[in-house]
């Protein structure tokens, strides 16, 4: 195999094999010497997504011998595998396939090639009839393009909407584009039938590699999700490698929406639609036509189409999204500011409330640690430097499956111990063995803190934090009948920014609950609400460390003693040694040499504290209710002063240290903006 003399082959590569196209040399593919043509003869090509032996051919196979020869002239010449056609060389349809609706600026058919001559004869085509100016612009601009990338014909016929030429003669007014016809249907239609997973794997050929049912296999959470994960992973690979097949060649999609996306049935690959709005990336006619005005274009260009798959993505994934009100309220979300990574959090409750029994999406995105929803994260990145690119994509653990192994980043890695914890605590079953996993968890991702400095808490601190869980003691309504019954719905603590000092901010705890007067209670859920707030108006953000100690090597020491100390610092050792040379994390040990025995943080130092409680109706007994909610919520949400340090901080969760030891987690709120 010659080895590849650019870095965009290289890059080009690395992408068919991440999808699972056959090796390279098999289709002695031409990277560098333009006279070299793939062959348009029929031929095999041993997948092993479909796990068997299929073959496609580019063109009609009783016409490929004739037509090879001209095409490779007009390639040569550089006018392209383009043709001029006659309306006399088609028999018009009576009908047009649903998935084809066009625009307002077109008129569509459908119609087949009756020409004998063409190397198209026989062949099922669809003309495209553009009649406003801007339409007509679109039909030029993608012939343009597929004479750029007239020197791949093998990725443009696999993974984009072929154009075969136009119409020419007739009226002035409009312009006709000669286009391939590949299903009846668009991605959105596809996943609008009823019966769309069973379809889909069977047009794309799956179910041979699994043609037996088992039990349950049509139940939520069952072999269905994994039938399901499986598809969206061979369309979203088949998809990105499309688009990175344009960027490749200088090139923007800038339209890719899920009308845009198509199935072909004939060699089972996702089509892109027609290049018409396709941008080049280096614009010459601008005036900052600088080196670093053109790299930025091309970055925002990219970044654009990565917005776009990652909304194809989401409606894939979370089907719920086909409803033009919940997808309002989706892109709403971006369009505030909010923290992407928290996009779970405020999907959550939408979701749910549709799909009681379990939304089959939340559990596909929620699979392998939580990597789905990371995936979706840097795809819809709000800053567009910060979004994945193709190739990225391609290698992420949500895409790769079983059949490619990748090391996991870093980042990664805590976004999985991160998503494993909230998992934990919304099952909300605190056995002994959930509360050790969770506390273990929790300890994992204070020693992999990503912000050890102040002043990169203080920027991600500020917004609103919901408690999902403490390490300390857990009292409920489950075993105790108090005299008055109160019920905590949410707890949250809020971050703002202050103008005294640049590493102050003001803390405030909220906590709703309501008083249920009727010893109905676990029936009758409807009391007085209410809500307590706490308030120090500055706290103050240092650094600091923090020095892990059992309770075993302090017991009969003074606390400052030297031998206190020693004994403290190996045993904190010892425990993270033990901790990280697990099964599971020892590659995250074998990035230290020495696991450290204490730990940089950041500590809290608040001020003054005010505590106020508010009752929708007057309550008997105001002092009874306070003192309940103190007996239920932990006690730093009571009192902040008690909060003394911060081990753990990201864009989505948040985990802090009392006075006791103990450690709350929260997750940045899904209506929290920036």
């Amino acid at each position: 195999m010659e080895a590849p003399k650019t870095a965009s082959d290289l890059r080009f590569r690395l992408a068919m094999a991440f999808a699972g196209v056959p090796r390279l040399e098999s289709l002695q593919f031409p990277f560098t010497n333009p006279s070299t043509r793939p062959s348009r003869t029929r031929f095999g090509l041993s997948n092993p997504r479909f796990g068997r032996t299929r073959a496609f051919s580019a063109r009609s196979s009783s016409a490929s011998a004739s037509a090879s020869a001209p095409a490779e002239r007009d390639v040569e010449d550089g006018l392209g595998p383009v043709t001029a056609f006659k309306m006399s060389d088609f028999a018009i349809r009576n009908h047009v396939s649903v998935g084809l609706a066009g625009r307002a600026d077109e008129v569509i058919f459908e119609a087949t090639v009756r020409n004998r001559s063409s190397p198209l004869y026989k062949t099922r085509v669809v003309l495209c009839k553009l009649t406003s100016t801007h339409a007509q612009r679109r039909g030029r601009r993608a012939i343009e393009v597929l004479k750029r990338l007239a020197r791949r014909l093998l990725m443009y016929h696999s993974y984009a909407m072929q154009v075969h030429g136009y119409v020419c003669g007739g009226d002035h007014s409009s312009f006709t584009l000669v286009h391939g016809y590949h299903g009846s249907y668009s991605l959105r239609h596809w996943l609008q039938l009823s019966d769309w997973l069973p379809t889909l794997e069977a047009t794309l050929a799956l179910d041979e590699e699994e043609s037996f049912r088992r039990v349950g296999d049509d139940s939520v959470g069952g072999p269905a999700i994994s039938r399901q994960l499986r598809l969206t992973r061979v369309l979203m690979r088949d998809l990105l490698i499309a688009v990175n097949y344009l960027h490749s060649h200088g090139l923007a999609h800038t339209q890719l929406r899920l009308e845009n996306v198509h199935v072909s049935p004939v060699d089972r690959h996702v089509k892109i639609g027609i290049l018409g709005n396709a941008v080049d990336f280096y614009d010459n006619s601008l005036m900052s036509s600088t080196a670093d005005g053109s790299a930025d274009r091309r970055k925002l260009m990219i970044a654009f189409d990565m917005r776009c798959v990652g909304f194809i993505m989401a409606k894939m994934v979370l089907r719920d999204l086909m409803d033009p009100s919940i997808f309002m309220k989706f892109k709403s979300f971006f369009t505030k500011g909010s923290y992407p990574s928290c996009l779970r959090e405020f999907l959550l409750p939408i979701l749910s409330s549709n799909s009681p029994s379990g939304n089959a999406g939340l559990q596909i995105l929620d699979r392998n640690w939580g990597a789905g929803w990371n995936l979706l994260s840097l795809l819809l990145a709000t800053n567009p430097s910060e979004r994945i690119s193709c190739l990225d994509a391609l290698r992420h653990p949500f895409l790769c499956g079983p059949r490619w192994r990748v090391e996991p980043s870093m980042d990664i890695i805590r976004w999985g111990l991160g998503s494993t914890a909230v998992r934990i605590a919304e099952e909300y079953i605190y056995g002994r063995h959930q509360r050790k996993r969770l506390a273990y968890f929790i300890e994992l991702m204070e020693m992999l803190n990503p912000h050890t400095r102040p002043k990169n808490w203080f920027k991600l601190l500020e917004g609103r934090w919901r408690l999902l869980y403490c390490t300390g003691r857990h009292i409920g309504l489950t075993l105790r009948q108090p005299s008055p019954r109160v019920l905590i719905h949410d707890a949250y603590l809020t971050f703002s920014s202050t103008s005294d000092s640049e590493n102050t901010l003001s803390i405030t705890s909220d906590i709703s609950f309501k008083v249920m007067p009727t010893p109905h209670w676990p029936h009758d859920k409807s009391g007085i609400p209410g809500a307590l707030q706490t308030t120090s108006p500055s706290a103050r953000l240092t650094s600091g460390r923090r020095l892990y100690s059992l309770e075993e090597d302090s017991k009969g020491l003074p606390n400052g003693s030297t031998r206190h100390s020693r004994l403290a610092s190996d045993s904190q050792e010892s425990m993270v040694v033990r901790r990280l040379s697990g099964k599971k994390w020892k590659g995250v040990a074998n990035m230290n040499k020495e696991p450290p025995f204490n730990l940089p943080v950041v500590k809290l130092e608040p001020n003054e504290v005010e505590v106020t409680m508010n009752l929708n109706e007057s309550v008997g007994g105001a002092m009874d209710v306070l003192r309940e909610v103190r007996t239920q919520v932990p006690p730093e949400m009571f009192d902040i002063s008690k909060l003394v340090c911060g081990t753990y901080v990201d864009a989505r969760l948040l985990v802090l240290r009392g006075v006791n030891g103990s450690a709350l987690l929260f997750t940045r709120s899904g209506f929290d903006l920036r």
